[in-house]
């Protein structure tokens, strides 16, 4: 695999991170990365990557969740954006470790090529990582991404189509208009990353976190011939956490008074925190609410990862549950008990 291609991946996977992390306060989670998986349980994570050769290259530490370390984010609305934030940086700290384990193996494969021999021993290995500005920057072009391609280009396409349907001129019909052009926009893409077989890949690692924790909350040992047996569609994914912040948004925006494109758009953005809380609040509102209407608010997000979520393969598996197995360990040195309730 290229280096170009390794980044390409990275690129991608950024964009992705509230779609394969979910944003919830949880006993054991995770997040695929390039070639592996990222599992955490409440004061520890380890992300565990696949290299090449076969060899699996493990990292862990210990964390504390926001509500432990600042007393605000156990209130209503702060919480969410407490979790959702730090389950953010755990991705592109995961996302970093992965992409700097695939370089390296890219590294020692041309040196062993230009040397003629096999590859330098363990303690000879080159060391490769992301410099951080690069980093920083990939970071901010998926932002801006993000802003232009959820943000600008629908208000700028709901705006044209206004031209061709005048009833759009509503006020509430064009935030309808809009969020339906948002959620097209946002389908599309997540199709179209699908075709790639690159991201297809990333999307069997999803799949491989979502049967691991299925196995660990169903109280059976946790083994890939019982990991399995499970789904790979799992309600506490960022898939349906993002649809959510999708549909959200459009009762949201309908109540804001602004006419003008350039009004609209920085109230789009400005309103991207509490649309984000309020969605946390709803998902863990209607996941105490098993069994009544409320509990169908995830079904959609259940239904589109038919596409971020695909079978994996055995070995996808023992990956994802190297990482529980070695979070787990950590958890329990740091005297921390993990009880299914």
């Amino acid at each position: 695999m290229s280096k170009i291609k390794i980044l390409a991946r990275l690129a991608a996977a950024t964009q992705l991170l509230p779609i394969m992390e979910g944003g919830e306060e949880l006993l054991v989670g995770g997040q695929a990365v390039i070639e592996g998986i990222m599992m955490r349980s409440p004061h520890s994570y380890c992300i565990s990557i696949r290299k090449p050769d076969g060899e699996i290259v493990s990292t862990r530490k210990s964390i504390q969740r926001p509500s432990e370390k600042h007393h605000f984010f156990k209130w209503p609305l702060l919480r969410g954006l407490g979790t959702l934030g730090q389950a953010l940086t755990l991705g592109v700290i995961s996302l970093k470790f992965s992409t700097d384990t695939m370089i390296q193996s890219e590294m020692e494969k041309e040196a062993a090529a230009k040397s003629g021999a096999a590859a330098p021993a363990s303690g000879e290995k080159q060391q490769a990582e992301i410099p951080g500005w690069m980093m920083a920057v990939n970071i901010l072009v998926s932002v801006g991404f993000f802003i232009g391609f959820y943000k600008f280009l629908p208000l700028l396409l709901t705006t044209e189509l206004q031209k061709f349907f005048p009833i759009i001129g509503n006020h509430f019909v064009f935030n309808l208009a809009d969020g339906v052009v948002r959620l097209l926009l946002f389908l599309g893409f997540l199709w179209l990353l699908s075709l790639w077989s690159e991201m297809h890949r990333l999307f069997e690692y999803h799949g491989a976190e979502h049967k691991t924790v299925f196995n660990f909350e169903s109280g059976q040992d946790v083994n890939v011939n019982n990991a399995r047996r499970f789904i790979t569609l799992h309600p506490r994914c960022g898939t349906s956490f993002m649809l959510v912040i999708m549909l959200i948004s459009i009762p949201v925006y309908a109540l804001v008074p602004f006419d003008g494109f350039v009004a609209r758009l920085l109230t789009r953005v400005l309103l991207l925190p509490l649309i984000v809380a309020l969605s946390y609040e709803l998902i863990r509102f209607a996941a105490r609410r098993q069994g009544s209407l409320w509990a169908s608010l995830v079904k959609p997000g259940l239904w589109l990862q038919k596409i971020t979520t695909q079978e994996p393969s055995d070995d996808q598996l023992e990956i994802a549950i190297h990482a529980l197995d070695h979070a787990m360990e950590l958890e329990k040195q740091q005297g921390g008990e993990l009880v299914i309730a």
